[in-house]
């Protein structure tokens, strides 16, 4: 497949073809990354900007080693370490980038809309890793690639998706990928952790856990986003725990081969019981090495593409 597009905002870009494309080529680079020297020639010769302006371990690294695997050169920038501190502003920063010649700039950024404000003024690809609570297409893709590797096609399947819906840029990116790969999403959270306009979206909404869990295939538990809530939407950690943490009672009512995902930071004992973020249905650690090949995966499609 030639691929079309030069910047990767969300996931709304990409046709099922084009999702079925990145999981396949995905697979590719995830033999790459079973072998004992890790490493090919593929984007020697290009480079890539890791421009993080919001703190982040798994994503920043799962692109550093992707692009180093590929044999490209990444070059990482915090914002604490760059001039947006000084009052320099984003439009500025990216273009004294982008006289530097890149070939992407991988971009995390606390505001929704970031990356396409920059992808309209650069000539460089721009890959979205996390805009405000807008989209993370490449948590998507890395999530619904770790789903295709257990089950072969996503058609039919039913995800539940639980916590923190609000502030989640994940919860936003999973549904419109699951829905385009042909499974069901299903949410639950506190009433006061699910957007207004919720009901809009092409999901089943529950603020029961237990019913939220029968019969599902999959239980995506989400980080709550304390950083990002205001004050009283939660009496207290203890009490969300009670009510909305994933446990063995909630497990039991899924479906017998059911999966179990966070992606990331966990806080163990509010969201998920310790034991099932550790045991052999969890596939929280397959969404860590997930994501580096689906990294490898879009480096290659979006440096690689006829332009």
């Amino acid at each position: 497949m030639e691929w079309r597009h030069k910047d990767l905002l969300d996931v709304t870009q990409l046709s099922k073809e084009e999702v079925q494309h990145v999981f396949e080529t995905a697979t590719y680079f995830q033999e790459i990354n079973s072998r004992p020297v890790k490493k090919v020639p593929t984007l020697k010769g290009h480079s890539v900007v890791l421009f993080f302006a919001e703190p982040s371990t798994r994503t920043k690294t799962s692109f550093d080693m992707a692009g180093k695997r590929l044999s490209c050169d990444t070059f990482s920038l915090a914002k604490s370490s760059s001039s947006l501190t000084k009052g320099e502003t984003l439009k500025d920063t990216a273009l004294t980038l982008q006289a530097m010649n890149p070939d992407g700039i991988v971009l995390r950024h606390w505001a929704s809309g970031a990356a396409q404000f920059l992808a309209e003024r650069l000539d460089c690809s721009i890959i979205n890793a996390g805009d405000g609570r807008h989209a993370h297409p490449t948590q998507a893709l890395l999530d619904g690639f770790t789903l295709y590797q257990e089950w072969g096609s996503l058609e039919g399947k039913t995800v539940l998706i639980l916590g923190d819906i609000a502030h989640s840029r994940v919860a936003r990116s999973n549904l419109t990928l699951l829905n385009k790969m042909g499974a069901k999403v299903r949410f639950c959270g506190p009433r006061t952790l699910l957007p207004p306009y919720i009901k809009n979206w092409d999901a089943e909404v529950y603020t029961d856990i237990n019913e939220a869990c029968k019969g599902v295939d999959a239980v995506m538990c989400l980080r709550l986003q304390l950083e990002r809530q205001q004050d009283g939407l939660l009496p207290d950690l203890r009490e969300y725990s009670n009510y909305f943490g994933l446990g063995h009672k909630q497990i039991e009512l899924a479906n017998p081969d059911v999966k179990i995902m966070h992606p990331g930071p966990m806080n163990r004992g509010v969201e998920i019981n310790s034991e099932l973020a550790d045991c052999e249905a969890s596939l929280v650690l397959d969404q860590v090495a997930s994501g580096v090949a689906t990294r490898m995966a879009l480096l290659y499609l979006y440096l690689t593409r006829k332009k």
